[in-house]
């Protein structure tokens, strides 16, 4: 799905997230670890763009410091062709809205004092502060239908529903403050294989229903051809290798791709 804007909704110039490791009482002497090492892309409207690599790689803090839940050290990010990495908090917040993320533990990203109906709605208090009680109640009953939920179940708690069940309230409140781009940091690792792809179909659905651009971030190369329409390949901070997702996987050009695609299994 494509936009007549030539400018991307989401450009990362450089990148970088460095952590200082070592040192101690014995010695002052400390390292640099740069979880993420320069790393450039961008991602036009309506596409979905994978980010694929092993564990430890850097693609999850890749995703966490364009929302910023991780600390930039370098690079900059633009967002429609504005610049929002130094941006304060104030300044930062309405990108809040348009900027959303689907984390990949539904068991911890939920908080189990919540109702349903009070973790879709709480967005709704914080970035629609002029949306009454019965609007946002309306509107957490949507959304529930628009994830595959019944929206009786807002009373319910979320040690009430199975994990996908859970992974689904969670894309709800990622929706609820109409977001232009999701973060979807491996949405499906902590599911059943059975449930994956209900989820995969639903984020597919989404894109094509709303128009909504994601970055998809997952270590299985197979479920991240299957949903993009580009795929990046990660290892040790830098992105070694993008392209179409059928080129990157019927042709891979670095080595680190060709284990990535050797290694899934096959049937």
């Amino acid at each position: 799905m494509k936009n007549s804007d030539k400018t991307p909704l989401l450009k990362a110039s450089g990148l970088r997230v460095s952590y200082g490791i070592g040192g101690g009482i014995f010695s002052r002497a400390k390292k640099t670890f740069n979880a993420v090492d320069g790393v450039s892309f961008e991602i036009n409207r309506g596409e979905i763009v994978g980010l694929v690599g092993e564990s430890g790689s850097g693609k999850t803090t890749t995703g966490r410091a364009i929302i910023r839940l991780a600390p930039l050290s370098e690079g900059e990010i633009f967002y429609g062709g504005e610049k929002i990495s130094g941006l304060s908090d104030a300044d930062f917040m309405p990108y809040r809205k348009k900027i959303q993320m689907i984390f990949q533990d539904p068991f911890n990203s939920l908080n189990p004092r919540m109702s349903v109906l009070q973790i879709i709605s709480e967005p709704l208090g914080i970035h629609f502060k002029k949306m009454g009680r019965a609007e946002r109640r309306e509107r957490v009953a949507q959304l529930l239908e628009t994830v595959g939920l019944p929206p009786d179940c807002m009373a319910r708690y979320p040690h009430e529903f199975s994990g996908g069940q859970r992974q689904r309230i969670g894309i709800a409140r990622a929706l609820a403050v109409e977001p232009e781009f999701v973060i979807c940091d491996e949405p499906v690792s902590a599911l059943d294989v059975s449930v994956q792809a209900q989820i995969v179909n639903l984020l597919e659905g989404l894109r094509e229903k709303l128009g909504i651009a994601m970055l998809f971030i997952a270590h299985d190369i197979a479920v991240v051809e299957y949903l993009c329409d580009r795929i990046m390949v990660m290892t040790r901070g830098k992105i070694v290798e993008t392209g179409d997702a059928e080129d990157v996987c019927l042709r891979p050009r670095h080595p680190y791709t060709k284990e990535l695609i050797a290694s899934v299994p096959k049937f």
